[in-house]
C-alpha cells in the first residue's frame, strides 16, 4: 500500500538522522543541551485552525432496502471551511507521551437535487430542495512510546483509541410537509501507528507520525479502514512557545450492515503551541 510504503521510508529516514553524528562542528564542540527546547516541557497544548477539502460518501439503508450512494459535496453542495483543532500532550518522562486530542467537523448546507436519492428508506426526488447537515466529531486518547530518543529526534510507538461520532441528516418538504432522515455511526477505535521526529537546527522540528486500522469484512456485513497520517513542523521561539504548519489526513471507510461510509478530509492547518 503506497502509505504504508512512504511512512516506512520516512521512518528509515528518521532513524538514519537520529543515528548519525551530531551537529558539523569546527574546532571545540560547543556545549548543549541533553534535552531540545522543544522537548522541554511536562505540558504541551497545540490550538489551530485546519482547512480540510472534504470528500464524503454515505449511504444509509432501512427495512431491507440499500440506500444511495450520496455524496455531500457534489450532491447536496457542502463546501470546504475551517475547524479548529485541539492537542494536548502530558510528558511521564523522556521516552513516554500521554496524547488527547479534539477535532470536530460540522457542515451545513442547502440544495435542489439533480437525481433522486433514497436515504434511510426515504425517497428525495429529483428538482427538490434539500436541507444537509453532517456532523464528525473525533477524541483521540492516546499513548507514545519513544524507543528512540536522542538530541536531534525521536522516533516511537503510538497507540491510540479515538472515538468517534458521525451524523448525517437530510431534510426536505413534500406537499406542505417537512420531514427529516438521519443516520449515526459512533463508538471506539484502536489504533496503532508511529511517530518520528528530527530537529532541523535545535528550533526547528519535523515531524510525521501514521495511525492506522484496519477490519476485514465480517459476514459481508461489518468492515472498517482507519488511517491518518500528519507531516507537520514547528519553529520555537522559544521553549514556551512554537508556531506549527502541517499537512494532515484522515480517511475512514466504513461497512455496518446497511450503512456505509468513505470519508476523506485533508489539508493544511496552523496552530500556536505552548508548553509548560
Amino acid at each position: 500500500m503506497r502509505t504504508q510504503s512512504s511512512s516506512t521510508f520516512l521512518a528509515a529516514i528518521f532513524l538514519a538522522v537520529l543515528a548519525s553524528p551530531g551537529y558539523a562542528q569546527y574546532g571545540a564542540q560547543p556545549i548543549r543541551p541533553a534535552v531540545p527546547a522543544g522537548e522541554d516541557y511536562h505540558v504541551e497544548v497545540s490550538a489551530g485552525l485546519w482547512n480540510p477539502t472534504p470528500n464524503v460518501v454515505i449511504s444509509s439503508g432501512a427495512l431491507g432496502r440499500i440506500g444511495s450512494e450520496i455524496d455531500f459535496v457534489n450532491d447536496l453542495g457542502i463546501q470546504k471551511k475551517q475547524f479548529g483543532d485541539l492537542r494536548i500532550t502530558l510528558k511521564a518522562s523522556r521516552k513516554s507521551k500521554f496524547r488527547i486530542a479534539y477535532t470536530p467537523l460540522s457542515y451545513t448546507a442547502s440544495t435542489v437535487l439533480t437525481r433522486t436519492i433514497e436515504f434511510n428508506a426515504q425517497a428525495f426526488r429529483v428538482s427538490a430542495p434539500v436541507d444537509s447537515e453532517l456532523k464528525w466529531k473525533q477524541w483521540r486518547f492516546g499513548y507514545e512510546h519513544d524507543f528512540v530518543s536522542r538530541e536531534r529526534g525521536f522516533a516511537g510507538l503510538l497507540l491510540d483509541v479515538r472515538y468517534t461520532d458521525v451524523e448525517a441528516t437530510l431534510s426536505s418538504v413534500f406537499l406542505g410537509s417537512r420531514f427529516s432522515e438521519f443516520t449515526r455511526a459512533k463508538g471506539p477505535i484502536p489504533s496503532i501507528g508511529g511517530i518520528g521526529r528530527v530537529y532541523a537546527t535545535p528550533n526547528v522540528a519535523v515531524t510525521f507520525e501514521l495511525s492506522a486500522l484496519k477490519v476485514p469484512k465480517i459476514q459481508d456485513k461489518y468492515e472498517a479502514t482507519y488511517i491518518d497520517w500528519d507531516l507537520n513542523g514547528v519553529f520555537n521561539l522559544h521553549k514556551n512557545v512554537g508556531a506549527q504548519v502541517g499537512f494532515r489526513s484522515l480517511d475512514v471507510n466504513y461497512l455496518f450492515d446497511l450503512d456505509t461510509g468513505d470519508m476523506t478530509m485533508r489539508g493544511l492547518y496552523f496552530a500556536g503551541v505552548v508548553r509548560f
